[in-house]
């Protein structure tokens, strides 16, 4: 069975599941084959879990803004909607899913600072990803968009099923503030229902 394909890497056990996870930090994906549990934590960023259920195979990715206005190869990163969508539908093409199987589950876009509220980010990414796969003919299965809460998601492609954890206010600040400064600080790279917890 080949190894999972991803710019991020397992770090150890949920303590929400107590399963081994590999968490998606902004501006990453991750696709497998094994039965593995995938988690982010999202504000204003937008997740969406794709899987071809045939081939058993899904990922997750986790962008920050919708589009680019960079031109080049800084434009061409993984926290941008469209590249991020493309790596990871190419990326689980090569674990043998069909394009024509593929169905979604998208998540984020969460409006979590008020101070914020101008610049609708979270719509817009919200938007894209909705948009991008009704364009692509990628059945959404389900959604958990906007709002004004952070959410932690954690997904199983073996089952499709994804768990949803609405955090507190005070939360949604401080992971509006980590998805930029993870932004910031890392290089462009190139590269079935919702269930709530607690």
């Amino acid at each position: 069975m080949p190894a999972p394909t991803s710019s991020a890497e397992a770090d150890g056990r949920d303590r929400d599941f107590g399963r081994p996870a590999v968490r998606v930090q902004p501006g990453e994906h991750y696709v497998t084959r094994r039965d593995e549990l995938i988690v982010t934590v999202l504000g204003s960023c937008v997740s969406v879990c794709l899987r071809d259920a045939g081939r058993g195979v899904g990922g997750l990715n986790h962008f920050l803004l919708a589009e680019s206005v960079e031109e080049g190869p800084a434009g061409a990163s993984a926290r941008y909607g469209g590249y991020a969508m493309e790596l990871l539908i190419n990326d689980l093409l090569k674990l043998g899913a069909r394009r024509e199987r593929l169905e979604a589950k998208v998540f984020g876009g969460g409006r979590v600072l008020s101070a914020l509220n101008g610049r609708a980010i979270g719509e817009r990414n919200a938007a894209f990803a909705l948009d991008y796969l009704k364009a692509e003919g990628i059945a959404v299965l389900a959604h958990d968009v906007l709002g004004e809460l952070a959410r932690k998601i954690a997904f199983l492609p073996s089952s499709g099923r994804v768990w949803v954890r609405r955090l507190g206010r005070g939360a949604g600040g401080e992971v509006f503030g980590a998805e930029r400064r993870w932004a910031a600080a890392r290089p462009p790279q190139a590269d079935g229902g919702v269930e709530l917890f607690k």
